[in-house]
């Protein structure tokens, strides 16, 4: 199992330019970055983002880029909003994808909480799917359909992550939109931690089953549940989540595709990134 390992950009998210993050990437090892779609606090034109990125990407040797969270914001029932939405993401990609050798993009649909103010944000079973109407599901379908069948010239390939708050909260549901597009370039990227936030979570087993061959990308971290949703974030070995089972879960799967680190807590995260980076690469080392 020798999977491209991309380093997620919540491991340098604090200050740090994008020549900083390419150069301390490579330099720890990974062979790409999956960066955001658009910068968190910084105002710029998507074309002058992605020159800039271009050039650091360029100086520090990095072989792989990919872009996640926001993908298509279409959870609206505004018509226009939804048609700009799949405008403005088509010409990010196209234009993205003429720069940078593309691993598979991470994507969402648009954040989906339950329209009663009283259901906890933590209750992670009543937002995303568990509050979705068909026009919700119309929505989402629609949107891709016409994102995919736009960037699929170019190579583009897409995974919704299964994330609460999201329509594609879950393996199921994740692969359930996945069918219902029906793009050879949509599939699903299972990032486990998140599942276990939920009520009677499927097994690491059944979770990888679930989406077939249309598990395109994963997502690795940690935690440690405590009561309900509650959880503590930890590191990617110091956590509930046995990564040494779960890959040879996924190497008898037959998944090949990349595997992207995260790091989604408080303190040093530069230094986060070089411990978790070693102990994937020890797993992977004992798989040869």
């Amino acid at each position: 199992m020798t999977p491209a390992l991309i380093m997620h950009v919540n491991y340098c998210e604090q200050g740090q330019s994008l020549d900083d993050i390419c150069r301390k990437a490579s330099d720890w090892g990974f062979d790409g970055v999956e960066f955001r779609r658009k910068r968190i606090g910084i105002e710029e034109s998507p074309e002058a983002y992605l020159d800039a990125l271009a050039k650091a990407v360029a100086r520090s040797g990095l072989r792989q880029v990919s872009f996640g969270w926001p993908t298509l914001e279409v959870m609206t029932p505004d018509a226009a909003k939804r048609e700009a939405e799949v405008e403005s993401a088509a010409r990010f990609y196209e234009s993205a994808a003429q720069r940078f050798r593309l691993a598979v993009c991470d994507a969402f649909t648009g954040r989906l909480v339950n329209p009663d103010s009283s259901v906890p944000a933590t209750d992670y079973q009543r937002h995303g799917s568990g509050c979705a109407t068909k026009e919700h599901w119309h929505w989402a379908v629609s949107g891709f359909q016409a994102l995919a069948a736009r960037t699929q010239p170019r190579g583009v390939r897409f995974a919704f992550e299964t994330h609460m708050h999201y329509l594609h909260d879950l393996p199921a549901t994740a692969k359930r939109l996945v069918e219902a597009i029906g793009a050879p370039n949509v599939g699903i990227n299972l990032d486990y931690a998140n599942t276990l936030l939920f009520p009677n979570p499927p097994s690491p087993r059944a979770a990888i089953e679930a989406c077939g061959d249309r598990l395109f990308l994963v997502h690795l971290k940690n935690l440690i549940v405590l009561t309900g949703a509650d959880h503590l974030r930890v590191g990617l070995a110091d956590g509930q989540i046995n990564h040494r089972e779960f890959l040879r879960l996924l190497q008898d799967c037959g998944y090949a595709g990349p595997l992207c680190l995260g790091a989604p807590r408080p303190g040093d995260r530069e230094w986060f990134a070089q411990q978790d980076l070693p102990y994937l690469k020890s797993l992977l080392k004992e798989m040869e």
